[in-house]
């Protein structure tokens, strides 16, 4: 069988969702950069606010999970047809 020239092979996803994935892959990992941290010099000693802080404990999780949002809605999400 052949395909006629005027066939257009089309992939699963548009341009479009496959840049919105990428703006999601940063979000998450802009999510785990701010996880990263709280090594102290001395093993010894144990800092708490620098363990337990508001950037790791909330601030963190809640962008890793918000990337992965915008993930799930960029694959869901339909591209628009440009109908000229």
């Amino acid at each position: 069988m052949s395909k006629k020239s005027t066939d257009k092979e089309s992939f699963a996803l548009a341009k479009e969702n496959y840049i919105l994935l990428v703006i999601g892959f940063a979000i998450i990992v802009l999510g785990f950069i701010l996880m990263i941290g709280g090594k102290s010099e001395d093993p010894a000693i144990f800092n708490e606010e620098e363990i337990f802080s508001f950037r790791r404990i909330t601030l963190a999780p809640i962008v890793v999970l918000a990337g992965f949002i915008f993930e799930i809605w960029a694959i869901m999400k339909k591209p628009r047809s440009d109908s000229k």
